[in-house]
């Protein structure tokens, strides 16, 4: 390993190990699981999973870019490493870019390598899931609870403590930072 490598891991690792520690235990996946509207400014609304967003076509078209309304309502898939939310390491919530419903926290996010977001547990109650044989492999596709708009898939090769991989299409997230208390 070079020199300047070891350096920075020296200064920095601690504050990366911190952002993005794993729990290493299902209880401590339950907690974060919990806590996720910690991530969020007090007061901010948020949508409920049990209030069903359903639009028309045309109106999807209009609320969404079309990279979005071909992942989200066409079951589209942007291209790996394309999203700028793959490297996004500040701390917040990521939500659906269709309807605003929060999926995950960045506590759930990792760097599985892939070129999407990737994230090893949701918020509860977020996703509703079925099976696609698209490629003819059946795969588990996930899809947002409130709008029913796709965001991809989960595979069964992620960390400790869960074993998942959520990976997530980046044009169907948005991403909205934690606020600051000050």
């Amino acid at each position: 390993m070079q020199r300047r490598t070891v350096l920075g891991w020296l200064a920095f690792g601690p504050f990366f190990a911190h952002v993005h520690a794993q729990p290493k235990s299902m209880e401590g996946v339950k907690k974060m699981q919990d806590n996720w509207k910690t991530f969020l400014a007090p007061g901010t609304p948020v949508p409920s999973a049990a209030e069903p967003l359903k639009l028309g076509k045309d109106e999807w078209r209009k609320r969404l870019t079309p990279a979005a309304y071909d992942v989200l309502r066409e079951e589209g898939t942007e291209r790996p490493g394309t999203s700028p939310l793959n490297a996004e390491k500040r701390a917040g919530v990521f939500a659906c870019a269709g309807c605003g419903l929060p999926l995950f926290t960045s506590e759930m996010k990792y760097e599985s390598g892939t070129g999407w977001p990737s994230f090893f547990t949701t918020i509860p109650g977020a996703f509703g899931t079925k099976t696609d044989f698209k490629i003819l492999y059946p795969r588990t596709e996930y899809h947002c609870a409130r709008c029913g708009g796709h965001h991809g898939h989960v595979f069964d090769d992620g960390p400790a403590p869960t074993g998942k991989r959520y990976c997530n299409n980046g044009v169907a997230l948005k991403f909205i930072p934690q606020s600051v208390k000050g």
